[in-house]
Formats: structure tokens, sequence, C-alpha cells
């Protein structure tokens, strides 16, 4: 301990502590081979309890023995009287009180007296939550029994706006209770749910929460806590799920569907498909060929499409929980090759929730907020942040705060320089999404090159392009553009990639330059051996060193004639 004077133990001291310690150790060993072998033997008896609360009261974090306890109870809730299961039980919380002073922080502990809870006859829920109001006062920020409180308050008929006043209190306490300000996030939308989308906070209560956190960050600009709740606060939730776009191929008798939300099909959802109205079936398979979540699913026809005959194909997406259904269409003349339906969406709305006046009223007396802020905290990261999504959230395409969006990117790289990487990927991101956004929708041919990026955003919004030219950036990686299966011609010359994974997505890719990368082995390329690739130039890379490597990349991809 600080300012105590350290005093030297004698030998033989040292000697009776070994001692004591081996001691203690045998009989932990013991108690512990004694609670397996009985549990192995299937006695479930209050003789287990005992042995197993010996181990707990020192060691709560055993979670083998909080198992075995959880048998002995269930065995006790079947074989025995309603009043002694509730006795038994009181007292087992009255035992998990002292094992949470030793470790308040327990998983085991807490975890099993969420399971006592559950299986008690007569819980007593007022009585839990003062316990958690007594453990956070001992330490507001105790997430293993903030997780425990919400628990307590879902179960039984605590009052929510209650809790909510609850929050408030603990947030006036100490602005950086990030617990708190995380519970009123869960909260929020429960009390007060936007009719219109049930993940979503009624926006006049939305609007109200800015002035609560607003408090917050001017007391303690430094503090992360109500930043991160800020950031909530403008999230504004999800987009609605819907399909954004259809595309149907003869050459490759597919079917593919890009919706507004990631999915799993046959999880929740179902997709299902018609031509000419009659069914098609099949197996749903994302871009990698999985099922898992993703935001494009493909079905390939397995008969192929019917020729000789214009084609009417209908998709229809179901979500299961509430029975709603999305359906698109398109149309497939005799003799095209393909078609595709794109929904078309008004400026500034692809990628974010359209305002409405009074939230944008909001949105910009919280900027000149921020910017007063900003003016007396000029390096500070978190203004800086803020400053930057609110101003992206009130203009998304950058048509009114583009320089002020540059200037505040370029600030923050400079005042945490350790975060540089991630800044320069935001800068990226906004700019995919500025041109993204006013990018005619039915584009096949795309440039985007010259632009400083350094990373590859929301590439499903291109999933209909054929020719795409990502040249004089900052990629090291192409794994996006696996999301672009019409993909025919790639250029990616003058950028830092070292990997072409994600490219053996692209099964139509025939073209492919990466000249002057960081690609080292011509190994990277055997993943690519299944495309019809028919033009491939690497010439600037650090694998043109190696001896022979137009003859090995040949050896791995036959079909190419490198340059």
């Amino acid at each position: 301990m600080h300012g105590r004077l350290k005093v030297k133990t004698t030998a033989q001291q040292e000697e009776a502590k070994r001692k004591e310690r081996e001691q203690k150790l045998k009989l932990y060993t013991a108690a512990t081979s004694g609670a397996f072998k009985k549990r192995l033997n299937g006695e479930f008896d209050e003789e287990g309890l005992k042995l197993t609360g010996e181990i707990l009261s020192v060691n709560p974090d055993f979670y083998s023995l909080w198992n075995y306890r959880k048998e002995i109870f269930l065995f006790m809730k079947d074989n025995k009287e309603t009043e002694f299961v509730q006795k038994l039980m009181q007292d087992e919380l009255g035992f998990l009180e002292s094992c949470l002073k030793v470790n308040p922080k327990s998983y085991g502990a807490w975890h099993h007296r969420s399971f006592i809870l559950e299986n008690m006859p007569l819980p007593d829920w007022e009585r839990e939550l003062q316990l958690c109001n007594t453990f956070l006062e001992y330490d507001e920020r105790n997430f293993h029994c903030w997780d425990y409180r919400r628990f307590v308050v879902l179960t039984s008929d605590v009052d929510l706006e209650q809790e909510l006043a609850y929050t408030t209190e603990k947030i006036q306490t100490n602005f950086s209770n990030y617990s708190s300000w995380h519970y009123r996030s869960k909260l929020l939308p429960v009390i007060f749910p936007d009719p219109t989308h049930p993940v979503r906070v009624q926006e006049d209560i939305l609007l109200q929460e800015h002035e609560t956190v607003q408090n917050a960050i001017f007391t303690d600009p430094d503090d992360q806590s109500a930043w991160f709740y800020h950031r909530w606060l403008l999230g504004r939730g999800r987009k609605k799920l819907q399909i954004s776009c259809v595309h149907a191929s003869r050459k490759t008798n597919q079917i593919l569907v890009l919706l507004t939300n990631y999915i799993q099909v046959n999880h929740g959802h179902q997709l299902s498909v018609n031509i000419n109205s009659s069914p098609v079936t099949g197996e749903w398979r994302n871009v990698t060929g999985t099922n898992s979540y993703s935001i494009i699913w493909i079905l390939t026809v397995k008969d192929g499409f019917p020729g000789g005959e214009d084609l009417s194909i209908g998709v229809t997406l179901l979500t299961e929980s509430d029975c709603t259904q999305f359906s698109q269409g398109l149309q497939l003349a005799e003799g095209q090759d393909e078609a595709w339906t794109m929904a078309s969406y008004k400026a500034g709305t692809r990628f974010s929730i359209e305002l409405s006046a009074a939230a944008s009223s909001t949105m910009e007396k919280e900027l000149e907020a921020i910017q007063e802020l900003h003016s007396v905290e000029p390096e500070n990261k978190w203004v800086l942040l803020t400053l930057l999504y609110l101003m992206k959230a009130i203009d998304p395409v950058h048509e009114k705060y583009q320089d002020d969006i540059t200037e505040a990117i370029e600030k923050l790289t400079a005042v945490d320089s350790k975060r540089k990487a991630f800044y320069r990927d935001l800068k990226s991101k906004f700019m995919m999404e500025k041109i993204l956004d006013v990018q005619d929708v039915n584009t096949r041919d795309m440039t985007l090159s010259g632009l400083d990026l350094t990373s590859l955003c929301h590439t499903e919004w291109m999933v209909l392009v054929q020719e795409l030219d990502v040249s004089q950036n900052h990629l090291t990686s192409l794994k996006p553009l696996g999301n672009l299966p019409c993909l025919v011609v790639l250029i990616a010359n003058n950028n830092d990639i070292d990997s072409v994974e994600g490219l053996q997505h692209c099964k139509q890719l025939k073209k492919l330059h990466l000249q002057k990368n960081a690609l080292r082995t011509v190994q990277a390329f055997s993943t690519l051996s299944s495309l019809p690739l028919e033009d491939v130039n690497v010439s600037g890379n650090p694998l043109c060193n190696i001896e022979n490597y137009t003859e090995a990349l040949k050896a791995i991809l036959p079909t190419l004639a490198p340059s």
C-alpha cells in the first residue's frame, strides 16, 4: 500500500505463511473434488449447496459450481414443497449478496441471481431494484449491475418512466456515467416509440434530449460518454427494410436482389420469385456463395430463363415477425440479355434519414452551439468530430458545408494523429456517399480515380457497375468490390493494394489492371482461377522482381496473357 512502510518478514514467518497457504489449498481442492463427485453421482441435495458454498464464498467466479447449484435448485423445485423452495431460494439470495461483496463484478454471481429470481415462487422485484441502487451507489459504472437491473425491469412491472428518471439522476450526479447514458438509449425507444418506425424515438423527445446532452458536453468537453450519446441521437435509426434493386441476367441465369438492410434469408425473412406467374425454386446465396447476413442476395434459376418469350419477373420479400411484405417486378424482353429496376432516392436521403423541418431547425441550433464550444475548445477532437457529423446530417450532399467538413477532417488528423487512418477512411466514406447520392442509379461505367480514397464504402450501391476505375488513390484492399457481380473491367493502378481478396466473387471479370501497387506474390492470384480473365497487367508491383513471374502467373491462371 502507498504510504506504508514495508516490513521485512523472517524466514520463519515466510515458512508459516507457506504452510497456511498449502493447508488452504488442500481444503479448497478437497471441497472442489467432493462437489464434482456429488454432481457426477447425481446428488442434488443441501449438502451439495453447503459444499459449493464454501468454495464460492471465497471464489465466486467458479462457474461450474454455480451450474451445479442451478441443477440442485431445479431438482428441489420439482421435488419439494413450494414453501421449502421459497425459503431455500431466499437464503440463496442472501448468500449471493455475500459473494457479490467479495467480487461485485462476478459474472457467475450475477447470472446465478437472475436464474434464482426466474425460478423463485414469489420473487421480490422491488427488493432487487433496491439492491441495484445500493451496488450502483458503491460503483456507478458496474455494468454487471446495470445489466442485472435491465433484467429486473424487463421481467417485472417496474415503471419505465421511473427508470428514465433514475438515469437522469445518475447523469446529473456524474456526466461521465456511460452506463446511464447507454441505459437511457435503451429506455427511450420503448417509452416513446416512433409510430412510423419501431426502433426509433418520437422526434419531439429526441429534440429534447439534445438539450440534456448539451449540458453535459459544455460542462466537460473532454469526457466521451456524453459525446457517444450525442452520436446516438444523430443516428436517427435504420432505414426501413425494402427492395432497392432487382437485376435479371439470361447470361448467368441469375436474379439479384439488393435490399436496404442486411438480412439472412430463411431466418426471419423470406425471398420468393415468380416468372410469368410461375414460382421459381432454388437456394438464395449472398455474393460469397453462403447464407450469412447480407444486403445482396442471388438466386440461380436452375433450368435457366424460358426462351423465346417476354418474361415478367416478380420478387417478394416477406418479414415473418410482422408479416410485412414488399414486392418489386421487372420485364425481361425476348432477346434481351439483362434487365433491372432500381429504386430512386431523393438527393441526400440514400445514406441518411430525411430530416423534418423541426429536426433541421434543431440541428442548425445544435451546430451553432457546438461551433461556439469549438471557439473555446479549438483542438478538442470530440468537438471537431461532432461538428463533422452535424454538418453531414444537415447537408448530406456537401453543398453547404463541403469546405468546413474537409477542414474539420484535416484538423482531426492533426490533433488526434493516432487515429489518422480512421479519419482518412471517414473522409473516403463521406466522399463515396456524396458521389453515390447524386450518381445515376442506372450507371454501368464509374470513375473514382484521383480522389485520395483510402477505402471503398457502400459498394453495394454499385451493384450494376460493369466498368470501374479506382486508380491513383491510396487503397490497400479491393475486398469491398466483391459486391459487384456485374463487374467486367477493373482499373486500379497506382494504389497500395497488396491483395486481390474479394475479386473472386466478381464472376464476370475479364480485365484487371493493377499496375504500381504492393502485390508481392503470384500465389495471391490463385483465388481468381475460375474467373474469365483475358487481360491482366501487374507491372510495377514487387512481384515483378520474382524470376519468371509471368510464367508463374500463367501457371496459376492459364487463360491469361499478362503484360
